[in-house]
């Protein structure tokens, strides 16, 4: 047997698997688009064509809950990024000395995303929340009623959004931990020497050689913010009045409430292809330039 049969033999099982777990329910998923099926009835199903796709895109409710799906993802990513980033820089900054504050750091990512909305859930909602009360015994807010984390339809999309940075700020702040650590202590001393300040050695230093290590978050930690069901789900389900119904949550419905197959076939096309295209221009964006 040639090597390069052998490696071929080794990569079967894995082409295999994915093939039945990812290629065929995507295909499906695609090919059910195109039909008018009920979800009471999945074996009767009527060539519809591009109709689904017409009705998810003109749908008022499908839009908004894409742009609040934009809103919960550029909002959640970015105190991500900063704080992850934050921590990772301090973590390198006092070097060995931050082994304790790494682990207890990444405890969070322990943590199933039901169980860390529920905690949330627990600590925001209403006037009973830990939170409000603790804010109005320190005397900022004068009721533990006065702020409505979960039932203000102004804020609730920012609301849920915070059960999501605490749980993945971890993973962000050691992924770029790791990124400090491969950085070449040379480039920094030759900076130092040449007379560059600690902002410029930042800026001109670690940002470009970070690069790549930021490419793989955003692209990692965007995706997975845009998917997010299970977090929003089970603090708000949605509401109030779909003030938190994002994407994954507007497809979900149109499948179990309404059993509407295909036009939630549509929409979870359209979004598979959005965050595909997504991906790819961060891809192309960020690693091209660092190549360059």
């Amino acid at each position: 047997m040639t090597e390069r049969r052998f490696v071929l033999l080794m990569l079967l099982p894995a082409v295999l698997f994915l093939g039945f777990m990812v290629a065929y329910p995507v295909a499906l998923l695609v090919y059910n688009s195109f039909f008018d099926v009920k979800l009471i009835d999945p074996a009767s199903r009527v060539w519809v064509g591009l109709a689904n796709y017409a009705e998810v895109l003109t749908s008022k409710r499908m839009l908004e809950s894409a742009i609040r799906t934009l809103k919960y993802s550029a909002f959640a990513l970015s105190f991500e990024l900063l704080f992850g980033f934050g921590a990772a820089l301090l973590f390198s900054a006092i070097a060995k000395h931050s082994r304790w504050h790494r682990t207890i750091f990444a405890l969070p990512l322990m943590i199933s995303p039901i169980v860390a909305g529920l905690l949330w859930r627990f600590l925001l909602v209403g006037n009973i929340g830990i939170l409000n009360h603790g804010l109005a015994a320190l005397g900022i807010i004068h009721d533990p009623g006065a702020i409505k984390w979960l039932s203000d339809t102004d804020i609730v999309i920012y609301s849920v959004a915070v059960a999501d940075i605490w749980l993945t700020t971890s993973f962000v702040a050691l992924v770029s931990y790791a990124g400090l650590m491969n950085i070449p202590k040379d480039l920094f001393e030759a900076a130092r020497i040449d007379g560059a300040s600690a902002i410029k050695r930042f800026w001109y230093v670690t940002l470009p050689m970070m690069r790549p290590v930021l490419a793989v978050v955003v692209i990692v930690r965007g995706i997975d913010a845009l998917k997010t069901f299970d977090l929003i789900w089970i603090q708000t389900q949605g509401g109030p009045r779909q003030a938190s119904e994002v994407l994954s949550m507007n497809i979900y419905q149109r499948m179990v409430r309404y059993g509407d197959l295909g036009q939630a076939s549509a929409s979870a096309t359209l979004f598979l292809v959005f965050m595909i295209a997504l991906a790819g221009l961060a891809y192309w964006k960020i690693w091209r330039t660092d190549r360059g």
